[in-house]
């Protein structure tokens, strides 16, 4: 009989090889032995791979803001090994249709102090701002012209590549389907068996987050996965639409970015379903186009293509980063929201900080971030299982 060797020890590893895990994994390298899990055969490819990502300072609320002003030198400037630039230039507009403009208001209040270049602009500077706009359309809105696109594949690419370079291990097609603790040390299986061994397991398993918790014998914290529908269509008559802003109703009934020759847009919808391979929403794409007639002067009828992508919420729609309170060892990287890009490099830095034991970065701590505000504790009392998709959004 052929004995099965014991698994490989690490200090720490990772599950899930989207934008959180990777970017984990890749800090947590510096000075820790790392094993990345992906139970797809590609990594990212259930919400990194499909995201129309931009980097919105005046975007979430304070914790996400914190964590994507402090993600903003790494992305400006980064390490040796990422393709540059990660960032281009895209100013964004939110707008308010007739009878919304207070919401502007509150917004810009709300964000004044960390934005200071954001600024609110009245209904004809928005028209000379976007031409596509319709007049009478909208009431007023609120420019961030320091916004920026980001480049996802090369933030991701990026960051495998250096957690390679530092002697990081990278496996795919390997779900996991239980952890076992055994002393000061997870013992992870999937359906071959015991593959590794690590002091620590990272759990950033995305819309699976809750189901990797549930394999360790730790209480999920009732993440929800929810679709966002992107689609394309053509810019038609549009002159100059490569320079427009990124054009975002308020209400978030859409929005609308130039690419290329095309515009990408999106219903912003957010419909809970079962973490799986989501397919674009027609209905959502149809109320999209009626809305995107409504508010500029594109009158497209029909889309050249269109995807959907997953993203996934807590409770309280915060992010959950911190060692969970009842299953040592065990800590979580979840609930990115629509903001697992923007906020990578200081979520990423802010997970090994604590990892390490050491408090949150002075720098984050200083732009607002509050750890607790973050940390699983927080859902320390939740111990049943979490709440069946279709409950109304917060």
């Amino acid at each position: 009989m052929t004995s099965r060797a014991a698994p490989t020890r690490y200090d720490v590893v990772v599950i899930g090889g989207g934008m959180a895990g990777a970017s984990a994994a890749h800090e947590l390298s510096l000075d820790h032995s790392v094993l990345l899990v992906e139970m797809e055969s590609t990594l990212g490819h259930h919400a990194t791979g499909r995201s129309a990502a931009m980097y919105l300072e005046t975007y979430g609320g304070p914790e996400v803001r914190a964590l994507t002003l402090g993600s903003r030198p790494f992305l400006e400037d980064p390490p040796e090994g990422f393709d540059r630039p990660l960032m281009s230039s895209r100013p964004l507009l939110q707008v308010a249709r007739p009878g919304r403009g207070e919401v502007i208001d509150a917004l810009h209040e709300q964000v004044r102090h960390l934005v200071p270049a954001a600024r609110v602009v009245d209904a004809v500077a928005a028209g000379l701002l976007c031409p596509i706009l319709r007049p009478g359309a909208v009431a007023k809105g609120l420019l961030e012209p320091d916004a920026m696109e980001l480049d996802v594949h090369a933030i991701h690419q990026g960051y495998l590549r250096g957690l390679r370079a530092r002697g990081g291990t990278v496996v795919r097609s390997a779900r996991v389907a239980h952890l076992e603790r055994s002393g000061d040390t997870w013992v992870v299986h999937t359906a071959a068996g015991p593959a590794a061994r690590g002091r620590i397991v990272v759990n950033a398993a995305g819309a699976w987050a809750d189901e990797v918790a549930v394999a360790a014998g730790a209480a999920p914290v009732g993440l929800t996965a929810r679709r966002r529908t992107v689609f394309t269509i053509g810019a038609g008559h549009v002159t100059g639409s490569d320079r427009l802003p990124l054009l975002y109703d308020v209400d978030e009934s859409f929005y609308v970015k130039p690419e290329g020759r095309q515009l990408l847009c999106s219903p912003a919808d957010r419909t809970p379903v079962t973490p799986g391979d989501a397919k674009a929403d027609t209905v959502q794409i149809a109320r999209a186009l009626d809305e995107i007639r409504a508010f500029t002067t594109v009158d497209a009828r029909s889309v050249l293509t269109s995807w959907a992508g997953l993203r996934t919420f807590a409770p309280d729609e915060q992010l959950v980063i911190g060692f969970d309170p009842v299953a040592p060892g065990l800590f979580w990287l979840a609930g990115q929201g629509g903001y697992g890009i923007q906020t990578a490099p200081a979520t990423a830095r802010l997970a090994a900080t604590l990892v390490r034991g050491q408090a949150a970065p002075d720098d984050l701590v200083q732009l607002g971030l509050h750890a607790a505000a973050v940390s699983p504790a927080r859902f320390h009392w939740r111990t049943a299982a979490p709440s069946p998709p279709g409950r109304r959004d917060g």
